[in-house]
This record gives structure tokens, C-alpha cells and sequence, in this order.
């Protein structure tokens, strides 16, 4: 059986795990802590992060991108990336904003400084200004997403696409500190509610981290 390297509160294995689910392939998680510098996982991504895909056939695949791709390509069946260059370009455009844009504003200043930066930094004390500014940028984020959601059925069209996992998997992380304040934008909040009730991320918010609770409404799609 395929096997997926991951971190439970990852936001870009969340991704690929819901991916591998909305496209119906089965796979065994094997949870890897990236700051221990395991060299067994140095040697199938040189970069030393996680996910990382190994198929059956020994094939390996390593960064989020790259595995989104890569399934795509591998596993076209049931496309989450659009059906024509100009919905292609819109999922990859909104795909991209959550990785990178929205990583760098939110998710790094609250995932990173919250529950990763002690065990990265041994000893890293958060940053409670970093914090501040990263939930400052988490309203603006949940008005575009409100805007999209309101525009469409889905964020980047009318059908499910990367650009939703995408979302829905720095959300989820984000959220299971209790950190995403739902009530600013009604249409964001039902977006995420459509999300939740999917099995592909369902089966995400049924797990527990130890040493850290989630809210109570964490897994209740009706908040």
C-alpha cells in the first residue's frame, strides 16, 4: 500500500491527505516529526519536510506541490484541478495563494509560532506581536474567502478543486488551536461547514494531537 510521510497539524499533508481521499486511493499514514532530522526521511526528500509519497512500485514524491501534481497527472479519473486551461489556471491561482500567500500571513504566524516553534527551535518561546499580526491577517483572509464563497458554489467554480482542500486544510490546522474566529464572515463560516461534512476531511478532524484539546465545535460541521 502506498504510504504518506506526514505531521498531524501540517497544513500541506492535511492537503494531500484530503486528495488522496477525494480521489478514492487508499494509503497508510506514517507520522514523521520534521525537526527531528530523521535520516531516513532526509533520504527520500532532501529538503527534510513533510508529506512525502512513496507508491507501491517504490516511486517517491516529495512537497506538496509536486504531489498535487503528481496525482493529478497520475490519477486524472476524478480531476480537482478543473476541466479547461481557464478553470486550471483560477484553482492553480487560488491553490497558490493558500500555500504561499496565506501561509506566510497566517499560518506561519500562529501555526508555526503556537505549536511548532519550541520543538523546531528547542526551546523557542512564542511570539505573542507575531500572533497578534497573524490573526490580524486571518480577517482579511476570511472576507476574500467570504467574497469567493459567495461568488461561487465553491471557492475557485461550481465543483470541488485543490483550491478548497487547500483552504480548508490551513483552516482546519488553525482551527484546532481555536484560533479562527468564525463569526467575522457568515459566508466563510458556511463555506467551511460544506467542508467539514466531507469525508476527506472528516476523517482529519476526528483525530487528536496529544498534549492539545481542539474546541468543541471543532468537528461539528454545524459549529
Amino acid at each position: 500500500m502506498r504510504q504518506l510521510y506526514h505531521t498531524p497539524l501540517s497544513p500541506f499533508c492535511r492537503k494531500i491527505r484530503m486528495m488522496l481521499k477525494e480521489k478514492g486511493l487508499e494509503f497508510e499514514l506514517i507520522c514523521e516529526n520534521p525537526w527531528d532530522n530523521r535520516l531516513d526521511l532526509f533520504a527520500r526528500n532532501p529538503a527534510g519536510e513533510v508529506p512525502v509519497l512513496l507508491e507501491e512500485d517504490g516511486t517517491v514524491v516529495s512537497s506538496a506541490y509536486a504531489i498535487g501534481e503528481y496525482l493529478e497527472e497520475f490519477y486524472p479519473a476524478i480531476t480537482l484541478l478543473g476541466t479547461t486551461p481557464a478553470e486550471r489556471a483560477e484553482v492553480r491561482r487560488l491553490t497558490d495563494w493558500f500555500d504561499h500567500k496565506f501561509d506566510y500571513e497566517v499560518t506561519q504566524n500562529i501555526l508555526f509560532e503556537k505549536a511548532f516553534k519550541q520543538r523546531y527551535l528547542q526551546g523557542g518561546e512564542p511570539n505573542s506581536a507575531i500572533i497578534r499580526t497573524g490573526k490580524t491577517n486571518l480577517l482579511y483572509h476570511l472576507d476574500y474567502i467570504g467574497y469567493l464563497a459567495g461568488e461561487r458554489y465553491f471557492l475557485a467554480g461550481e465543483n470541488l478543486t485543490l483550491a478548497d482542500l487547500a483552504a480548508a486544510a490551513h483552516l482546519s490546522a488553525l482551527d484546532y488551536l481555536g484560533d479562527v474566529p468564525w463569526d467575522h464572515n457568515p459566508a466563510a463560516r458556511n463555506w467551511y461547514a460544506l467542508m467539514k461534512s466531507r469525508p476527506s476531511l472528516r476523517c482529519i478532524l476526528i483525530e487528536r494531537v496529544r498534549g492539545v484539546r481542539p474546541p468543541a465545535y471543532y468537528e461539528n460541521p454545524d459549529f
